[in-house]
């Protein structure tokens, strides 16, 4: 006998994930009351694939203001249902996580689920490899829609975020987190990780430019990523809290590999901001 839908449905957002999208949607299939891809105009066959393998498909445009694309999905996909799961096109719920969905949504009628939000461990895979140390990521992906909304920060004029809401959490109260992870696996080429940290580095690099809307992105990240936000020295902080204090080295090549990159990823946001801040001297 097949389990029942859990009451969630899965929210897909994509553009050009022609490469993954197939796994992703097979993945929560027949788990989840609904699994929808919603789409920016992908010139790959993001949208054909998707269908093919039994998602439904929304397509979205930006109009460049509020709401950005995840918010307007908890105000536009299936808003019957008060629970959404939000995916990347490379992502895949574990059978653990589902299975402990399963526990937690098995609730007697007429019962609300206390958390307003899940945040939820990412399997994180890089260069091909599934990293077992190294790095600590949590994705706050499981929401109640009803209580939670993601912050509106004064940033539509920094680049490189575009449709995308910045490095921030939704909004909830209370939060829950979960033990069983998503697994994400981008089985794109590695030089796509680092043609997207450029991107978000300019957003960084804006945000050091511009201390209000800097302050506004603090309040709604983790406390961990609170702390990481006032230390200096970031890259060589970055480095060593990966490699180091989280014995990336355990995982071989991939774990340099990793805390290189992201060490990497921290010197760019600092002489882009620096870059910027020496232009705006020279302009006054």
């Amino acid at each position: 006998m097949e389990a029942a839908a859990l009451p969630i449905v899965v929210a897909i957002p994509t553009k050009n994930e022609a490469e993954n999208i197939t796994s992703t949607v097979r993945s929560v299939l027949g788990h989840f009351a609904a699994v929808v891809v919603v789409d920016s105009d992908s010139t790959d066959d993001t949208r054909a694939l998707a269908e093919k393998a039994g998602a439904e498909v929304v397509p979205y445009t930006w109009d460049g203001g509020y709401p950005k694309k995840k918010q307007w999905c908890l105000d536009n996909v299936h808003t019957g249902t008060d629970w959404l799961l939000f995916l990347d096109g490379d992502e895949t719920p574990s059978p653990e996580l589902i299975a402990e969905l399963r526990r937690i949504f098995t609730v007697p009628a007429g019962r609300t689920l206390r958390p307003a939000a899940f945040d939820i461990p990412l399997g994180y895979w890089f260069a091909g490899r599934r990293l077992r140390h190294g790095y600590t990521i949590v994705k706050r992906a499981l929401l109640d829609r009803t209580r939670c909304r993601f912050p509106e920060p004064d940033d539509l004029a920094a680049p490189g975020m575009g449709e995308q809401e910045g490095h921030y959490q939704p909004l909830a109260d209370p939060v829950m987190t979960l033990t069983a992870p998503i697994e994400h696996q981008d089985l794109d080429p590695v030089r796509t990780w680092f043609d997207r940290h450029n991107r978000y580095s300019d957003w960084e690099a804006w945000l050091e430019q511009h201390p209000l809307v800097r302050e506004q992105i603090r309040q709604a990240k983790t406390r961990q990523g609170q702390l990481f936000h006032r230390a200096p020295f970031k890259p060589l902080v970055s480095f060593g809290y990966a490699y180091l204090y989280k014995r990336g080295f355990l995982d071989g090549r991939a774990g340099l590999d990793y805390a290189l990159a992201m060490s990497f990823y921290r010197w760019q946001i600092g002489l882009k901001a620096r870059e910027a801040a020496a232009a705006g001297r020279a302009a006054r």
